[in-house]
């Protein structure tokens, strides 16, 4: 029964992710708030909720392990599984923008993480505030500067903007509820998963938890590569795992910080963490700049999975 209940979690993380981003897309749309605006802040957002409700139902339950490592298992998964597997089924190009902004920030945050949870194990509220004000300040940027840049706003559908207000309520409600009882039941079922096999709750976030909450990216990504679509590219992965530094982890600590009880966090998976961050420059540039083969993908799912069995080995 405690896989069924994760299962359904999921499922019901995925559909209430999936409805509360079409409900705030068809909002903003109604209020005639520019695509460019509304992919970087509102679908961003929105997007991060259900991690966002993990970390944060997990952290007020004092599961500090799953708060802290959904996230980071979520980074890990979505450059080793999603962009590996993606790049698999065929080659992923890399845009000027990776070097000169995506990447930088990415490893400005992931560094900035290690060091406040390095310093004394614990994620505390103000540091909780610096991140979230950086992610703000980071999109004012990118928004100010770089708008023409964003593929984001090129996938929002304009239809939206006809849908009636009563579907929009139906939405969000149907999204309200899905969100909390999923991120209700994921939790639980998977602290209750750690002890019946015996491993903690740091294993089970950084795998189980982190690959389930990385499906919609994974689904997302493959879609476009098999549509033969341009618009999917590292940057998309990129801006996710930096949203989840910063506003998922951002907001939980703000409300609740996260003290840090498993060694295991920052003696091996932040450091994964870091390693497939530095990693993803490293393939962009060499043999063949500029392009993710089908065997760089390869060799991040190698590489993935090697650090999946590690994590329970040890």
């Amino acid at each position: 029964m405690t896989l069924f209940w994760m299962f359904l979690g999921f499922l019901l993380l995925v559909l209430g992710g999936e409805f509360i981003v079409r409900a705030s897309i068809a909002i903003s749309l109604k209020f005639n708030i520019s695509k460019v605006v509304i992919g970087m802040t509102v679908v961003a957002f929105a997007t991060s909720l259900p991690e966002l409700l993990v970390s944060l139902k997990a952290a007020v339950n004092g599961s500090s392990s799953i708060a802290i490592n959904n996230v980071i298992g979520s980074n890990i998964a979505n450059i080793g599984m999603v962009l590996g597997l993606t790049a698999i089924i065929g080659n992923i190009p890399v845009v000027k923008s990776f070097y000169r902004l995506d990447w930088p920030v990415m490893m400005f945050f992931s560094l900035l993480l290690y060091f406040f949870l390095y310093n004394d194990n614990l994620l505390s509220s103000f540091e909780g505030l610096i991140l979230f004000t950086s992610l703000i300040i980071f999109l004012f940027f990118v928004i100010r500067y770089n708008a023409k840049d964003l593929s984001e706003a090129d996938a929002i559908d304009e239809n939206l903007n006809k849908t009636s207000g009563i579907k929009i309520l139906i939405w969000t409600i149907f999204a309200s509820f899905s969100l909390y009882y999923g991120a209700e039941w994921l939790v639980a079922s998977a602290i209750d998963l750690a002890k019946s096999i015996g491993v903690s709750e740091a294993v089970i976030s950084v795998s189980v938890i982190a690959i389930g909450t990385s499906i919609p990216e994974l689904a997302t990504s493959v879609i476009a590569i098999a549509k033969n679509e341009k618009g999917i590219s590292i940057g998309n992965l990129i801006g996710s795992n930096i949203f989840n530094i910063g506003s998922v982890l951002g907001l939980t600590t703000i409300i609740k910080p996260i003290l840090i009880t498993d060694s295991n966090i920052l003696e091996r998976d932040i450091i994964w963490m870091l390693v497939f961050a530095s990693l993803i420059l490293i393939l962009s540039i060499f043999p063949k700049k500029n392009n993710i083969t089908k065997i760089k993908g390869f060799l991040l799912v190698v590489l993935y999975s090697i650090f999946i069995l590690t994590t329970y080995i040890t």
